[in-house]
């Protein structure tokens, strides 16, 4: 996949078969577009081009009504990878684009920078300013400028019953496994390990505490998780297993949420280095306990079952 941070600099696309939208988590919810690309793109023997945006449309048009992200950047533009998309074309979105008629969205942006054949949208894909823009008006304009538009039904979209807010209530009610289920991917949290108190150490439990790489990614629920680890320590990745705590650290009146993984049959130094960590399981809420003795005790409890589960996936696999 070519991912292209210019709109200057674009190729000239071969049959370009094109979506647009902002995509958050990339879930099962945009499967029914993402496919239909793909097939119209194989019918023309025509290339594959999703145009997304950076930051969230809602981040410039409304701040305070900007939600928290299932997936950064790095992230989103994994899954296109993944999927196989051939081009993933990333427009800073600000206030000068956001200001574009839905005329000259179509015209000066549209056509004169990826000359479509094939536009795929949802039903109720709207664009240009005050979202004016429809599918009826992208139909009316595509006579002239010489390309056809697919437009996904309610019906078949709004069966999959999937939307990123759906999944972030999930996420941040403690239901990872809805989470996941939706966006068909363990959700991940990714960034820099940075120094904590060493209390986890203190107690046989050195944790990893992880101050995130995107700040408007959305953290889930308090509670203990099961993960799994891919540690990027200067180019070798190394995959691990282990248990991750988000959350407030009651037991030691703790005042800052914090994100902690503890890596199993691991004691190294990875300061500052890069963990990508994928939830597979919420296992259970934060607690406060009568001490820290009370807290060595059920995180051995915590570790032994956690480590269960994951060998019991991975025999599964």
């Amino acid at each position: 996949m070519q991912v292209h941070f210019q709109t200057e600099n674009l190729p000239l696309f071969r049959n370009a078969v094109l979506t647009i939208g902002t995509f958050d988590g990339v879930h099962t919810g945009h499967t029914a577009i993402l496919d239909k690309v793909k097939s119209e793109a194989l019918s023309c023997n025509g290339e594959t081009v999703v145009i997304t945006f950076h930051p969230h449309p809602r981040r410039i048009l409304s701040n305070a009504d900007a939600p928290a992200l299932l997936t950064s950047l790095e992230e989103r533009i994994d899954r296109f990878n993944a999927i196989g998309i051939d081009h993933l074309v990333i427009v800073a979105f600000d206030p000068v684009f956001s200001a574009l008629s839905a005329n000259d969205y179509i015209q000066e942006f549209i056509v004169n920078l990826f000359h479509p054949k094939i536009i795929v949208i949802g039903y109720d894909h709207r664009f240009g300013q005050g979202r004016t823009g429809d599918y009826a008006l992208l139909k009316q304009m595509g006579t002239t400028y010489g390309y056809s538009v697919c437009e996904i039904p309610e019906k078949m979209l709004d069966a999959s019953r999937v939307s990123s807010t759906h999944i972030r209530h999930a996420l941040l009610d403690g239901d990872l496994a809805t989470a996941n289920t939706l966006l068909s991917y363990p959700y991940q949290l990714q960034g820099e390990v940075i120094e904590g108190d060493k209390l986890g150490r203190t107690l046989g439990f050195p944790t990893a505490n992880l101050a995130l790489h995107d700040s408007d990614k959305l953290i889930p629920a308090s509670g203990v998780y099961a993960v799994k680890v891919e540690l990027n320590q200067n180019g070798l990745i190394r995959h691990e297993t282990g248990m991750m705590n988000i959350g407030y650290r009651p037991t030691v009146n703790g005042r800052e949420r914090r994100i902690e993984v503890h890596i199993f049959n691991f004691d190294e130094d990875i300061y500052h280095q890069t963990l990508k960590v994928s939830l597979i399981a919420y296992t259970r809420k934060e607690m406060k306990f009568s001490g820290l003795e009370a807290l060595k005790q059920q995180l051995s409890k915590d570790r032994d079952s956690i480590a269960a589960m994951l060998e019991k996936i991975k025999t599964e696999e």
